[in-house]
């Protein structure tokens, strides 16, 4: 029994690091290669590249969504984590802006319309469900069984968070080495505490409204 267990869980490990590189093949390319409007990019392209692979991972192991956090344990407490963290975040975000826009951070072209709020909101929704999915979902789960220790999982997760944030860096924003070393290291914090968080409640709430609370400055504004 023990050795069928170990034997599904390396394959479970395996599978993690096959979707990563999967996803990031595919998104890289697409990157490098096409432009679209950012609602057709997160609500479309993003889902199909990223959550499509995930659930058939998913389903190749016979798991529920349960194994990714799609349940109900430490309900509250994820909230409570994900709303609070949030807002640390997002304060951390709008301040960023704030220095790269010299001092100065002015309503983003959404504006404050009941309807471009809904389409900002349904972006930034998605945008994390996407993500946190795959990531924290899937990834992290997979990699802390596979190597019997959260913090190496969450430091594994991590790294591949910064990687498949490279390529909007070096084939969109076209950044010099300084602005990308930056880039990345913030995006490793939110990693790191979207994984952190996600490690502690097994409930993929937390990181998703961590991520919401995250974007939405950005969102808002420039």
């Amino acid at each position: 029994m023990k050795s069928s267990e170990k034997k599904s869980t390396d394959q479970s490990f395996k599978n993690a690091i096959k979707l990563f590189f999967i996803v990031f093949l595919i998104w890289g390319i697409y990157r490098a290669l096409f432009r679209f409007p950012a609602e057709i990019e997160e609500l479309v392209f993003k889902p199909l590249i990223w959550l499509v692979p995930t659930f058939y991972f998913l389903k190749k192991e016979n798991a529920k969504l349960a194994s990714i956090g799609f349940n109900s344990k430490n309900l509250l407490q994820s909230l409570y984590l994900g709303i609070g963290l949030g807002m640390i975040f997002g304060v951390i975000a709008y301040l960023t802006n704030i220095v790269k826009y010299g001092g100065d951070s002015t309503l983003s072209g959404f504006g404050f319309d009941q309807n471009s709020l809904l389409i900002a909101l349904g972006i930034s929704l998605v945008t994390a469900f996407s993500e946190e999915t795959l990531f924290r979902g899937y990834l992290l789960t997979r990699f802390a069984q596979g190597l019997k220790n959260s913090g190496a999982a969450i430091v594994l997760t991590t790294t591949c968070w910064v990687m498949i944030h490279l390529p909007i860096l070096f084939f969109v924003n076209n950044l010099g080495f300084e602005d990308i070393i930056g880039r990345s290291l913030l995006t490793a914090a939110f990693g790191f505490g979207s994984a952190t968080i996600f490690a502690r409640t097994q409930n993929i709430a937390a990181p998703i409204l961590l991520s919401i609370f995250w974007s939405w400055p950005i969102l808002l504004f420039r």
